[in-house]
C-alpha cells in the first residue's frame, strides 16, 4: 500500500469510526479529482491496516441485511497517521508526468502528428481545469480552507501545464515543423 493512501485511510478515521463504504465514498468524492492517489481495493487496505494494529474493526450484525464492518483508529493508527502527516509536509518529489517520457522521442514523430497530440493534451488539460474551477466555487463558498489550499495548489499546476504546451505548440509552429 503506497503511503499516501495510508495517510488518507488513517486521516478520515481519525476524527470517527467509519464503515467502509463510507471511507471509499469519501475517497471517491474528493480525492478522485486528483491524480497519483488510486484505491483499487479500499478493503485490502483496511484489512492491511488492521493487521498491522493501526485500525480495528467491529462488526455491527442485522437481522435483514449482511454484517456491517466499522473501522476505527487505534493508538498505533493514531500516531502513524502523525508520522505520515509530518512526513508529508516535508517530502519533496518532483512531479511525474508521462509527457516527459514523450518529449524525449519527438524526433521519432512526425511534426504534424506531435502538434495534434499536444492539441489533444491541450483539449484535457483545460477541460480538467474547468473540472477543477468548479469544484473550486463549491468549496470557496463553503471556505474550508484546507481544501480550498488543495485546490489552489492543483489549480496552479494544471495552468502551468495549459501554459507549457501551449508554448510548445508554438515553438513547433514557429519552427515550421508543420
Amino acid at each position: 500500500m503506497k503511503l499516501e493512501q495510508e495517510l488518507v485511510i488513517l486521516g478520515l478515521l481519525s476524527d470517527k469510526p467509519r464503515h467502509g463504504y463510507e471511507i471509499k465514498k469519501q475517497i471517491n468524492d474528493f480525492f478522485f479529482y486528483f491524480p497519483g492517489l488510486e484505491y483499487k481495493s479500499i478493503y485490502y487496505s483496511l484489512n492491511s491496516l488492521e493487521q498491522k494494529g493501526m485500525v480495528k474493526k467491529t462488526v455491527t450484525a442485522s437481522k435483514n441485511r449482511p454484517d456491517k464492518y466499522v473501522y476505527s483508529l487505534t493508538q498505533k493508527g493514531r500516531d502513524r497517521f502523525k508520522l505520515l502527516l509530518d512526513k508529508s509536509f516535508i517530502h519533496i518529489q518532483r512531479p511525474y508526468f508521462g509527457i516527459d517520457v514523450s518529449l524525449f522521442f519527438l524526433p521519432y514523430l512526425k511534426p504534424a502528428s506531435i502538434k495534434i497530440k499536444l492539441r489533444a493534451r491541450l483539449r484535457i488539460l483545460k477541460k480538467i481545469e474547468q473540472g477543477i474551477l468548479q469544484i473550486y466555487t463549491t468549496f470557496q463558498q463553503q471556505k474550508p480552507s484546507h481544501l480550498v489550499a488543495i485546490l489552489d495548489h492543483n489549480l496552479e499546476l494544471i495552468k502551468e501545464e495549459i501554459s507549457f504546451t501551449s508554448g510548445l505548440i508554438g515553438r513547433l509552429s514557429k519552427n515550421s515543423l508543420s
